[in-house]
C-alpha cells in the first residue's frame, strides 16, 4: 500500500497537523490489525460502519473508514518532522490482508524514534 499524495492538510485547534493521504488501494479491517502492532486501535461503529481510529501517543492518530482510499493522519506538531517518515514506512511495509510480516525491522526504527520523541517532548 502506498501513499500518493496529501490532498489536504491543516493545523488544528488542538495545535495537531493534519493531513489528508490519497492512497492507491483501500484500507482494510486488517491493515487496521496490522497498525496495532504499532499503538491502539478502537473500531467506532457510532460514527459509521468499518471506521476506525489508530493512536500512538506522542506521534500521530490515523482515522479512516474500511474500503476508502484515503485516510486522515494528526501529528503532533513538536515531533510531526521526527515521525512523518515513520507513516510512510507504516503504509509502505503493509503487504496486504493475510500476508506474515517481520515486524523487527519496523519495531527497530520505531523504538529509535521513540527515543528522540521522547528525548524533543520530555528531555529524558
Amino acid at each position: 500500500m502506498r501513499i500518493l499524495r496529501s490532498v489536504r492538510h491543516k493545523v488544528c485547534a488542538d495545535g495537531s497537523f493534519m493531513k489528508e493521504f490519497l492512497l492507491d488501494v483501500p484500507v482494510t479491517r486488517e491493515f487496521f490489525t496490522y497498525l496495532g502492532n504499532f499503538g491502539q486501535v478502537e473500531a467506532l461503529p457510532n460514527v459509521g460502519k468499518g471506521f476506525y481510529k489508530f493512536e500512538k501517543p506522542d506521534w500521530f492518530s490515523i482515522k479512516g473508514f474500511a474500503g476508502d482510499t484515503s485516510v486522515e493522519v494528526r501529528f503532533k506538531k513538536e515531533v510531526m518532522d521526527l515521525t512523518v517518515d515513520f507513516v510512510y514506512l507504516l503504509f509502505s511495509t503493509y503487504r496486504g490482508d493475510g500476508d506474515k510480516f517481520d515486524l523487527s525491522v519496523l519495531k527497530r526504527r520505531e523504538e529509535a524514534i521513540g527515543e528522540r520523541v521522547r528525548k524533543r517532548l520530555y528531555g529524558t
